[in-house]
């Protein structure tokens, strides 16, 4: 069941939606060594210590105020190596905040982003048996309008994958649309979990131990502290991760906060502005009056352009 408010867009039929995108938004930390699973395990929401060689998960690392400085999918590969594929623009500072904490823990962290050439593959391509190498990684993702989606990570010298060459802004835009926005340098420290849903798309594990903001993250939870929910939307402007968005219920400060934005490919012919879809963050009092026909949602500043099509693929899980 999906939590709409109006029809959800999706992408035009006209363009195609099926291939493979080159990424170079994305790195990668290698975590190796005897104590690699049991140190992410204490550092990120999700529950690494289970994880078997192969398998994917998504996870959060957050500060100790339980607000998300990056978020990643982890890749078991072997048990005493882990693989954590993230933004780029915040490998480096996670890199090295997250090597303050090893102490004794037997585990080298390292920036391992030139040893993979990363794709993201979309539509069929996403799913269908591609030839893979032996030493090649897919990470299934979530769906995008019922499009499969996974990450495919491949040696610098083995060849691009056999599928049909896919424009970034597809990707980037189909991103969105899946409403799992992932953290980068404008929104860091902006969110708690929930506010991105990640409890509801298998990104926090309350059931396993200590983590950095974990009693916030916990207490948030089952105390029914969130009043903050992530949306898809769209707007009839250009957006980025890190705008405001104000309602018109207090036009005297921002309201919510844009998480994750991409432009809208295949806009239509002789439009005068391009839209972009979006991840916003809104308060769910100012949701439920919309959903009685009440408020808008402004861009930027009271006055600015409007967002529409609120929308929400998955439902948010009650009972955790």
């Amino acid at each position: 069941m999906t939590a709409s408010l109006g029809s959800p867009l999706p992408l035009s039929p006209a363009l195609d939606r099926n291939g493979a995108a080159r990424l170079t938004s994305l790195g990668v930390i290698r975590a190796a060594g005897a104590d690699a699973a049991a140190f992410l395990h204490g550092q990120l929401t999700q529950d690494v210590l289970t994880m078997q060689p192969s398998e994917s998960r998504l996870a959060a690392w957050c500060n100790p105020k339980g607000r998300m400085l990056a978020s990643c999918w982890v890749y078991r590969r072997a048990p005493d190596e882990l693989l954590l594929v993230l933004s780029a623009e915040l490998l480096a500072a996670t890199l090295k905040r997250l090597s303050m904490f090893v102490l004794r823990a037997q585990v080298k962290l390292t920036d391992a982003s030139a040893q993979w050439v990363i794709y993201g593959l979309l539509g069929d391509t996403g799913c269908a048996p591609l030839a893979l190498n032996a030493a090649d990684i897919a990470i299934p993702l979530p769906l995008a309008d019922n499009a499969m989606r996974a990450l495919l990570l491949t040696p610098p010298d083995a060849p691009a994958p056999d599928a049909p060459a896919l424009p970034r802004e597809i990707w980037h835009w189909a991103a969105v649309r899946s409403c799992v926005a992932m953290i980068t340098a404008p929104v860091a420290q902006a969110f708690v979990p929930q506010m991105l849903n990640y409890e509801s798309v298998g990104g926090v594990n309350f059931k396993k131990g200590c983590y950095p903001g974990q009693e916030v993250v916990a207490r948030s939870q089952f105390r029914g502290a969130i009043k903050r929910r992530a949306w898809v939307a769209r707007v009839d402007a250009s957006a980025q991760a890190g705008q405001v968005i104000f309602h018109d219920s207090d036009l005297t400060q921002p309201a919510g906060l844009i998480a994750q934005a991409a432009p809208e490919p295949g806009h239509a012919a002789g439009a005068a502005q391009r839209g972009s879809a979006l991840i916003a963050c809104l308060p769910t009092a100012a949701v439920d009056a919309l959903q009685q026909g009440a408020g808008r949602f402004t861009l930027g500043a009271p006055d600015g352009p409007a967002l529409a099509d609120l929308y929400r693929p998955y439902p948010l899980l009650e009972n955790i």
